[in-house]
């Protein structure tokens, strides 16, 4: 019950902006009155990367140069895999980014903005290709208590979607356990191509997942990566504090530990 992995919810949101910086500002404090210029040198040091780990232009870069996530399908592709499905058993496969365990406006459970937004792009990838739907996600470990993932997921695809899930994987509770329950459900269906979607900041890890978890077997994963627009804001504004920024910053920082962790 006390293993490292209880803890990860915990350990991984004190490595993320902003506590690193506070800490540092506070050590800098305490360093002003003993060595007083590396005291302000750490203070200032910290606010520049309070400030810089809350701009969507900090994102940018790092999501570039340090996660460089797939393109997009394109529309060719999509109708080669709508051309191809009749021949090669595929099937659409879309990792969970977290529910909402009781949202009070619908009175039940209801999956977080980001899960959302991944299984639309499923649902209308599945609707343009005819491809059958699955979704991977069970309970989180910082949500213990919570409903599995995917049986949200696969009632919202039913009753607001109007498109039935074919495979419902509810017992991962990370990256690392979607791919590995996800092939296990589908290698005894005969599928031999995964379609798998989630958001660009998270697909180079979750397809280096996929790919780990099929080495050996003849099923071949394809990324479907999906909310990659880009901003629309002038430049000056990229460099500006904004709560997308935090957001931005904080994902691509939790995909960089997730890769150092091998979750």
């Amino acid at each position: 019950m006390l293993g490292i992995e209880n803890w990860k919810p915990l350990l991984t949101a004190l490595l993320l902006p902003p506590v690193p910086w506070l800490v540092l500002m506070l050590i800098g404090a305490r360093l002003l009155r003993p060595r007083r210029g590396l005291g302000w040198f750490l203070i200032l040091a910290s606010v520049a990367l309070l400030w810089f780990s809350a701009c969507t232009g900090s994102a940018q870069l790092l999501s570039q140069y340090l996660l460089r996530p797939p393109a997009a399908l394109g529309t060719d592709r999509i109708k080669a895999l709508k051309a191809s499905a009749p021949k090669t058993p595929t099937a659409i496969i879309v990792l969970g980014g977290g529910l909402e365990p009781f949202a009070p406006e619908y009175g039940v459970s209801n999956l977080y903005h980001i899960s959302l937004e991944r299984l639309r792009y499923g649902v209308w990838l599945s609707r343009e290709t005819g491809l059958p739907l699955g979704f991977s996600g069970g309970v989180g470990w910082s949500q213990p208590e919570a409903k599995p993932e995917a049986q949200v997921a696969a009632q919202i695809a039913a009753n607001d979607f109007g498109r039935p899930l074919k495979w419902v994987e509810d017992n991962s509770r990370d990256t690392r356990e979607n791919a590995a329950r996800t092939i296990a459900l589908l290698r005894p269906a005969g599928v031999k191509h995964i379609v798998l979607v989630t958001n660009g900041w998270h697909m180079p890890r979750a397809l280096h997942a996929f790919e780990t978890a099929a080495a050996g077997s003849d099923i071949r994963i394809e990324a479907a990566p999906m909310g990659l627009a880009r901003a629309i804001e002038t430049p000056a504004l990229r460099w500006i504090p904004s709560s997308k920024g935090t957001t931005d910053v904080r994902n691509i920082v939790r995909e960089l530990l997730g890769r150092l962790a091998g979750a």
